[in-house]
């Protein structure tokens, strides 16, 4: 690193001091927490970012200013690389290393020492970097936006292009299309929609059902902005939006994918009279979740359709497809979920046929088992999840397609599976490709949302979180469905399950504090709040409690 490139790093850092004693670790949120105490992370992230780009060619790279479900107060940053997936986990320490530099200097050093070990140039030989900027609808993200900007340009020859206020989703799909030299514009990402939307709508069978109208929650959030313009576009979607954040509703503040995920209740600017047997859906405040929910009686109470209820539709209908080419398109189908996955659903895609694996918790995990297989399908339960087609199995379903009869079920079969394909994200979850996809299917198979939930009946069970003296104690499968440490505590655990009708429970500890969390379930909710106390009680025994 020459002396104009140290004094840059130096002059920028300096516009930003690093709030004492903060200490911030990047994870699939990247960074995250009250939004006055970020424009150093933030800032520090540009400089990232920029880095990465040089270091993958010049190649493209996304800096999302979000912080999803949390509340108006907080802010967060997170990258996005150039296939629009998640900032490879193996720059994840360099990420925490810079964020917690105490200094301009030491920050320099630890900048210079990561580039000599992954033999980045800047200027001249190591090309321009290119950074694109997106934020959500906080109003802090302005300011952050400018320190993002500062951050990124303070490595010679990158430059960082706002791209204003988006969806993230939204924003890993232009970087992802960028990348791969197509059309990249928020425009050419509503055009995609609406076109394999349309496509897979002309394809329902004559006998499909015409669905009736659905209710958004936009948790106040950049996503009911969006769908309010996307809108334009659907001549075939009868959608009502609420929640827009225009009426003077607060950002993710008992609305959203979130609460309404966690409480099991109406979120606001819903009534239990008027709502009643409607099909309603909310998304979270980027807009990467989605939950679906209807109200069944004048209570506050709601049926709800998770992350596990869209993924087992997702999966049904893509079987349904494959099951029509049987023969002829050979394909490895695969649905990956985390231990907290409700077993009922579990056990239904098993019944499919479909292979399930398990994966950490934690979407970027989920995202990287899903890679293995020409088609994967992963949610987690809190509405964050997609479907990945590997590049060739497309190919080869193209191909495929030129061999066969126009209109007949094989052709159909095919041309749903490449719309799909088109339709759903392939970069990361995306609320509105999700949305759409599921009215497109109830559409396709003539169901209401009532009819959607009966797929399975969930398993009740319960969570608990008990404090403990060092987390790191517990060490469990990769899978985190079976403890390894400390010795014979999954023993005790496998004889508490034992002792209840459909019992299954787990432990993992957090990644964040030192708290082991205990999920349970089984077949009565009396026996699954039993079965989490008893599991509680076996880690206060093995590791003790605080």
């Amino acid at each position: 690193m020459d002396e104009t490139q140290i004094a840059s790093l130096l002059k920028s850092s300096s516009l930003f001091p690093i709030p004492q004693s903060l200490k911030l670790s990047y994870g699939t949120a990247g960074f995250r927490g009250d939004a006055t105490l970020l424009p150093s992370t933030v800032h520090r992230v540009g400089i990232l970012s920029s880095l990465r780009s040089l270091k993958l060619n010049s190649s493209t790279i996304g800096l999302m200013i979000t912080a999803s479900h949390n509340k108006l107060s907080d802010n967060g940053v997170k990258v996005s690389d150039p296939s629009g997936e998640m900032l490879s986990q193996d720059w994840e320490p360099f990420a925490d290393q810079i964020a917690n530099a105490s200094s301009p200097q030491k920050l320099v050093t630890l900048i210079n020492d990561f580039m000599k070990k992954e033999e980045i140039l800047i200027g001249g030989e190591g090309g321009r970097g290119e950074v694109w900027l997106g934020r959500d609808s906080r109003p802090s993200g302005e300011s952050l936006i400018k320190a993002a900007e500062i951050g990124v340009s303070s490595v010679l020859g990158c430059v960082a292009v706002d791209k204003g206020v988006l969806t993230t989703p939204e924003l890993h799909w232009m970087v992802r299309a960028k990348n791969k030299g197509l059309k990249d514009t928020e425009k050419d990402y509503f055009e995609n929609l609406t076109t394999s939307f349309k496509c897979l709508i002309d394809l329902i069978p004559s006998n499909g059902n015409k669905i009736s109208k659905l209710v958004l929650d936009g948790a106040n959030g950049v996503g009911g902005v969006k769908m309010e313009e996307l809108r334009g576009y659907l001549s075939n979607l009868d959608i009502e939006i609420r929640n827009t954040g225009r009426d003077g509703g607060v950002l993710n503040e008992s609305v959203g994918a979130d609460f309404v995920q966690k409480e099991k209740v109406l979120p606001l600017g819903f009534g239990v009279k008027d709502d009643v047997g409607v099909r309603c859906v909310s998304f979270d405040g980027d807009a990467d979740r989605l939950v679906y929910f209807y109200v069944t009686s004048g209570d506050n109470k709601i049926e709800l359709l998770d992350g596990d209820k869209i993924l087992s539709l997702f999966a049904l209908f893509i079987k349904e497809q494959l099951n029509t080419l049987e023969g002829k398109v050979l394909s490895r189908v695969g649905v990956v979920q985390t231990a907290y996955a409700n077993g009922a659903s579990t056990d239904y895609l098993k019944g499919l046929g479909l292979d399930v694996v398990f994966a950490k918790t934690g979407v970027k995990h989920l995202h990287e088992r899903a890679t293995e297989f020409d088609v994967g399908i992963y949610f987690e339960a809190n509405g964050h999840g997609t479907i990945l087609f590997s590049e060739g199995f497309v190919s080869l379903l193209v191909e495929k397609q030129k061999e066969m009869s126009e209109g007949s079920d094989e052709y159909n079969a095919v041309s749903r599976l490449v719309a799909v394909s088109n339709l759903i994200n392939q970069a990361v979850g995306d609320a509105i490709s999700g949305l759409l996809l599921v009215e497109v299917i109830l559409r396709h198979m003539g169901w209401s949302v009532q009819k959607w939930n009966e797929l399975y009946k969930d398993l009740p069970s319960r969570q608990v979180k008990v404090e403990v003296p060092d987390r790191t104690a517990v060490v469990t499968t990769s899978e985190e469905t079976e403890a390894l440490k400390p010795l014979g505590i999954q023993e005790a655990i496998n004889g508490e399950i034992e002792k209840y009708q459909r019992g299954r429970a787990f432990i993992r500890p957090s990644g964040t504090e030192d708290v082991v969390r205990v999920y349970a379930e089984a077949s009565t909710q009396e026996d699954a709040d039993s079965l989490a106390s008893s599991v509680a009680q076996l880690v206060k025994s093995f590791l003790g409690s605080i």
